[in-house]
């Protein structure tokens, strides 16, 4: 992926130096296990931080230290944040309409957002409350050795879902969608939470079109490994690799086939009108 030429957003908020130390780890579950099954969580995540505030967040970062200099990681999540902007800002314009451009969080260990204390074995995370993205980019490292999701446009595409609930939010779909979850029951609820999922995936496949064609950042391969990471987070294969089974009444985040089906259809597109995974009567 080509990044290194463009600008890098001033948006990025460096909290890796102090604040909200390692938090205790609770539950039954494995960390690893935790990270894939609530990996690119979207919407709200108010449900799954919570259950972190039961168990205070010790602070052992040294308090008052600087965050670290910029490195290579850190900039390449800086550059494509400000492609992400520069995509959604021409594209609310188009709308007749305002990009209020998010915030996106560095952290690492645990952090407290507005959604909940967060542990970084929680994943990437959006978070309406405070519109911020939330990111331990030790999670790419994840992405590699957990998730066989190797290369550097497969974290663009982290980022870009991230960013893909934020454009839910600027244009109220997650207000309506909680507001319909609250209405219906535990399944309809979930079917809706894939609905939101697979949008912010079609979303990050527009951001992907859209900043080729203007800054050519795409390489022989780059689609592939997002159509990798995509499908290796699905929710039929997780659950596979946690339970030996899969419970379809359960999908919140969709299946493998789903996620890169629409990931794909945004990227072949560069449309939002394409990205209407709530009228469609087969996602």
């Amino acid at each position: 992926m080509k990044w290194q030429m463009g600008r890098q957003s001033d948006n990025v908020e460096d909290q890796r130096g102090g604040g909200v130390g390692k938090a205790v780890a609770g539950g039954g579950i494995g960390t690893i296990i935790l990270a894939i099954v609530v990996t690119l969580l979207g919407g709200d995540p108010s449900i799954i931080l919570d259950q972190a505030t039961n168990n205070p967040p010790v602070s052992n970062a040294p308090q008052g230290n600087k965050a670290p200099a910029p490195t290579q990681e850190t900039k390449f999540v800086a550059a494509v944040l400000a492609q992400t902007e520069d995509v959604w800002n021409k594209q609310f314009q188009a709308l007749g309409r305002t990009y209020q451009e998010p915030k996106l969080v560095l952290f690492s260990g645990a952090v407290q957002s507005a959604c909940g204390v967060a542990q970084s074995s929680t994943g990437p995370f959006y978070c309406p409350s405070d519109r911020k993205v939330y990111l331990d980019t030790s999670f790419f490292r994840d992405m590699k050795t957990q998730l066989q999701s190797p290369g550097d446009f497969a974290q663009a595409y982290v980022i870009a879902h991230e960013v893909g609930h934020h454009v839910q939010n600027q244009l109220g779909i997650l207000l309506k969608v909680n507001q319909l979850q609250r209405q219906v029951s535990k399944t309809e609820a979930n079917q809706l939470s894939v609905r939101v999922e697979l949008q912010a995936d079609c979303f990050a496949g527009v951001w992907a079109n859209q900043a080729n064609q203007t800054k050519q950042i795409l390489e022989p391969g780059d689609i592939e490994e997002a159509l990798n990471a995509a499908s290796q987070i699905g929710d039929d294969r997780l659950q596979t690799q946690a339970k030996g089974y899969v419970v379809p009444d359960s999908f919140t985040h969709g299946s493998s086939a789903q996620r890169v089906r629409w990931f794909k259809r945004g990227v072949q597109s560069g449309s939002l009108k394409q990205c209407d995974t709530f009228s469609a009567s087969k996602i």
